[in-house]
């Protein structure tokens, strides 16, 4: 039980920063502040960092499901919310069909 909190707080903590890094990314790309793209790779590394803690914890088939769908979906919502992207049916049935994907590999 321990491994497996500690292996959904790594992928939370590398999701959270990857995502941060994208929304950097996305604001470099609007404004050409070179400081948010150096920020957002620093942003960006450290969440790779706790991707690979979190490979200690789990096998990498499951893992990189679960974070991949976790990246996936954060980066949808945060889309939608912060900079107004379109949120379609297929979006969203895709975002769906990736948490199914979770739920059979862990069957």
């Amino acid at each position: 039980m321990q491994a497996r909190l500690m292996f959904f707080t790594l992928i939370a903590a590398a999701v959270t920063l990857e995502v941060a890094g994208d929304v950097l990314f996305k604001q470099w790309s609007r404004t050409e502040r070179t400081a948010l793209l150096l920020f957002g790779l620093g942003v960006y590394f450290a969440g790779s960092v706790f991707w690979a803690f979190s490979l200690r914890q789990e096998r990498l088939a499951r893992a990189i499901t679960v974070f991949t769908v976790a990246n996936l979906a954060a980066a949808v919502l945060v889309g939608a919310y912060f900079f107004r992207e379109e949120l379609t049916l297929t979006n969203r049935v895709g975002i769906a069909l990736a948490f199914l994907s979770v739920l059979l590999m862990e069957w």
